[in-house]
């Protein structure tokens, strides 16, 4: 099954490079807040490089002054050859031991640096993604957006604990290193460098191959986390199907080539480190070679020699770390694209400049020539004017399709309309801020969505503050006191994930409680009642015509038996306004919407025959 964002992956993977300069200016705003700490490892790394250039340097001066002195020096008495090799012995051990110590605050103070980072960066991304509208949901797979706040932040928090500031701590010491080799002979040191063309040309081929191999590694891993999703999600339908070999056989596929990548990407670092291990044997040869000859001649000591092999060892060590650095920063460039492109997405609805005020509303609901579509110019709704007067119940009925839920949709400003309208109490809903309008709104859907956590929680989900017993009384008037009940705990009892551990039913009442709990001005009930059974819908239908006095409803339905007291029935097909008046009224037109409840009627009646057949033929039987 193919994954509908491959081809969007690829994209910004293809886009992505080693280092771009604006998004590394963003990425270091993050760092703004700690500052201070980050200077301080700076410097810390600064203090670490001198230390590491501090050894070799050591072990040279015990060699040319105490154990082999330079030709033409004097050569110092044993004891204070020993006393001198003693005190430089010590004094080696404290870099050792200075150098673990300052690693040890650096790393731990920018590993802490990084965890910070990214808990701001995290609860940006997630208020960020609560202020964008449906729109964009609908566009994306969900598992898309969980690796944006999941894995690429991780990534970023390596490239921050790790990345940055270790890579100034690698400079550090290749420039310093550099430094020492020239002090101690120029000449030497050049002929030492000389093999540092050769290794900018293999990193250079190191890199072009790795950020190939890394681009399929991502891509290859989102196709995996997307299936993934998927069918988890679908595993009652896969299960169902008898489908799992078959969507097994896929998945392995998709890992094989995420394999495969991962493969290639290690190959091209097992080639790497071992060319860049040749490179430094090379040039501890041309050390040898020409140091040695310096030694014979004289213008080279030993302990220089000596000094400027440990130099060699070390100055590729810092090349190795950023070789590995490299795929870093590579994934820190994919990933900080991948979320600056979320933080920069705008919401569909932009709110307005200067908000009016709307205080409690009385309820007044007018769509004037409202045109409406998901995309381009396939509408979904066709000029459709209505006014619903505060306090009363309309009900929207229709095909599937026909336009009913897009109508509660557009009232809450979930989407954008294109053309027209809507007013609430007479004012333009463009020029309501999207928080305050949906304060006066209450919305139960047909799917209802529980939050793990207690019954309780659920129901006062909402950001009014309630009294203690607010609860109690909401599910009350829903008739909800048996169910609270029913349960062990309570209101405390917990609901499982999306509310798995309560039937459909019990799950309805809880979503009638928390929208009755948030004291909405306006009630839109979208298919709310089609899962509960008839005795539940019936109590429900009791404590509505009680709950909803001094409310402005929308009640969108299916099952005509449950709107026949409307005040209003609207009826939609194929995106327009085609009837309203009452039940009665639109019943004597002998339109849409008699056809519609003639056609429910005799299924119900021959739902209801044919039970009747089946419960007199058991009788007969047992007779």
């Amino acid at each position: 099954m193919a994954n509908p964002w491959d081809s969007a992956a690829d994209e910004i993977d293809g886009k992505a490079s080693i280092y771009d300069r604006r998004l590394a200016g963003r990425l270091l705003r993050f760092l703004a807040p700690y500052k201070k700490e980050t200077v301080l490892s700076v410097l810390l790394l600064a203090a670490i490089s001198l230390l590491e250039i501090a050894g070799p340097y050591l072990t040279k001066v015990a060699i040319d002054t105490y154990v082999k002195p330079a030709s033409g020096a004097a050569a110092p008495l044993p004891a204070a050859a020993s006393r001198g090799l003693l005190l430089l012995a010590v004094a080696y051990v404290a870099v050792l031991i200075g150098s673990f110590g300052l690693r040890y605050i650096q790393s731990n103070m920018m590993a802490m640096v990084g965890q910070r980072a990214m808990r701001d960066l995290r609860l940006r991304i997630f208020r960020h993604l609560g202020s964008l509208t449906p729109s964009y949901y609908d566009q994306r797979p969900v598992g898309q957006i969980l690796t944006r706040v999941t894995q690429d932040v991780s990534v970023l928090n390596e490239l921050f604990a790790q990345g940055v500031v270790a890579v100034l701590g690698d400079l550090f010491i290749l420039f310093g290193i550099v430094g020492a080799m020239l002090l101690l002979d120029w000449r030497l040191a050049l002929v030492t460098l000389t093999t540092v063309p050769l290794l900018a040309v293999a990193t250079a081929i190191f890199r072009a191959k790795v950020r190939v191999s890394y681009r399929r590694v991502r891509t290859r891993l989102a196709r995996i986390n997307g299936f993934l999703q998927e069918h988890l999600q679908g595993l009652d339908v896969l299960k169902f199907f008898n489908a799992e070999r078959r969507e097994a056989r896929k998945f392995d596929a998709a890992n094989a080539d995420h394999y495969e990548a991962h493969v290639r990407n290690i190959s091209h670092y097992a080639v790497f480190y071992p060319v860049v291990e040749v490179i430094g044997a090379l040039s501890i040869a041309l050390i040898l070679w020409y140091g040695g000859g310096g030694i014979l001649a004289g213008t080279v000591t030993f302990g220089v020699v000596v000094a400027f092999i440990q130099y060699a060892e070390r100055f590729y060590q810092p090349v190795r770390d950023l070789s590995e650095k490299f795929n870093m920063f590579q994934a820190a460039m994919v990933a900080s694209e991948r979320i600056f492109e979320l933080l920069d997405t705008e919401p569909a609805i932009p709110e307005p400049p200067a908000p009016q005020s709307i205080g409690r509303l009385q309820g007044a609901v007018e769509f004037d020539r409202v045109w409406f579509a998901y995309q381009d110019e396939e509408w979904v709704l066709r000029d459709v004017s209505f006014r619903v007067q505060p306090g009363e119940k309309v009900a929207i009925v229709g095909a599937t399709g026909a336009g009913k839920t897009t109508i509660a949709n557009l009232l809450c400003r979930f989407y954008e309309f294109q053309q027209g309208a809507i007013r609430v109490d007479g004012v333009d809903l463009r020029a309501v801020e999207s928080r305050a309008l949906r304060r006066q709104i209450g919305l139960v859907l047909q799917d209802v969505f529980l939050f793990s956590g207690s019954v309780r929680e659920n129901v006062a989900f909402g950001d009014r503050a309630r009294g203690g017993d607010a609860v109690e009384r909401a599910l009350a008037e829903v008739g909800g006191t048996r169910l609270a009940a029913r349960f062990e705990h309570g209101l405390d009892e917990q609901v499982g994930e999306r509310g798995a551990w309560l039937s459909m039913g019990e799950r309805q009442i809880l979503a009638f409680a928390r929208a009755l709990h948030y004291d909405p001005a306006i009630l839109i009930l979208d298919e709310a009642t089609s899962s509960v059974d008839v005795e539940t819908e019936r109590m429900i239908q009791t404590a509505l015509h009680r709950l909803l006095e001094g409310r402005t409803s929308l009640v969108i339905a299916h099952r005509l038996s449950t709107i026949l007291d409307a005040d209003r029935i609207l009826v939609m097909h194929r995106g327009e306004l085609r009837e309203q008046g009452t039940h009665a009224e639109l019943l004597a037109k002998g339109g849409i919407y008699a056809r519609l409840y003639e056609l429910q009627y005799r299924r119900q009646a021959a739902a209801a025959h044919a039970a009747s057949a089946s419960v007199g033929a058991d009788v007969g039987a047992s007779g």
